[in-house]
């Protein structure tokens, strides 16, 4: 593993260590890289590079545009993620791939706020073919909205979308959206003849995240 800061922001390369091996960018918290890493090797995942970010404002650097706080105890959003997009892309990327080579091709993964940045990043860069949307915080006031109404810079190849059989049994209006949400924005992806996956898991938000991460991150590994 080789490790560099950009923006902020720390790095973490796991080569494949293999010529044209796919990468997948994951923004994600401190050594979740290297634990959802070792899950995928120890599943005997095919090689691939995983680009693990982390250092992030997450009610910023996620967020397409500002909104108030969704908890009460919360931090309001501020819509950073046309930011980070730019930075991922136009440093983060080229300088993960003079470590870890060109790879055949890119996917972007991430769970809740960053499983939302992943879908709407599409609309920001061409760069990626391949996403995977772990408990999206696809509830986020408006962006179905802007998914169904614009247009992607590249449709991906591959969606992968999954969410806790629990997350949408809250008090809170916003979060009682998201299965719905979920499975309505899988389905309009699917109706573009994109290859598109949702994946129940028992549980509430907080269930197993790196487990769900490297599932997701598995499926756009699958030929």
């Amino acid at each position: 593993m080789q490790r560099f800061t950009a923006g902020g922001k720390t790095v973490e390369v796991f080569a494949a260590g293999v010529p044209k091996a796919p990468a997948v960018y994951l923004n994600t918290f401190p050594e979740e890289g290297q634990r959802i890493f070792q899950l995928l090797q120890g599943d005997g995942c095919p090689p691939f590079t995983l680009v693990a970010v982390s250092g992030l404002q997450w009610n910023h650097d996620l967020a397409p545009w500002d909104c108030p706080a969704a908890f009460r105890s919360g931090d309001a959003f501020t819509g950073g993620a046309d930011d980070h997009l730019r930075l991922l892309t136009g440093e983060i990327l080229p300088r993960a791939e003079e470590i870890a080579g060109t790879p055949a091709w890119r996917g972007l993964a991430g769970y809740s706020l960053a499983g939302l940045f992943a879908v709407y990043a599409l609309y920001g860069t061409d760069a990626f073919s391949r996403t995977a949307s772990m408990s999206g915080s696809l509830w986020f006031p408006g962006i179905r909205d802007y998914l169904f109404t614009h247009t992607p810079r590249r449709w991906p190849d591959r969606m992968y979308f999954s969410l806790g059989d629990k997350e949408h049994k809250t008090r809170n209006p916003l979060l009682q959206s998201i299965r719905q949400s979920t499975l309505e924005i899988r389905d309009f992806y699917r109706d573009q003849g994109i290859r598109t996956v949702f994946c129940p898991n028992p549980g509430n938000h907080f269930s197993q995240a790196p487990q769900r991460t490297a599932a997701g991150i598995r499926w756009l590994l699958e030929e």
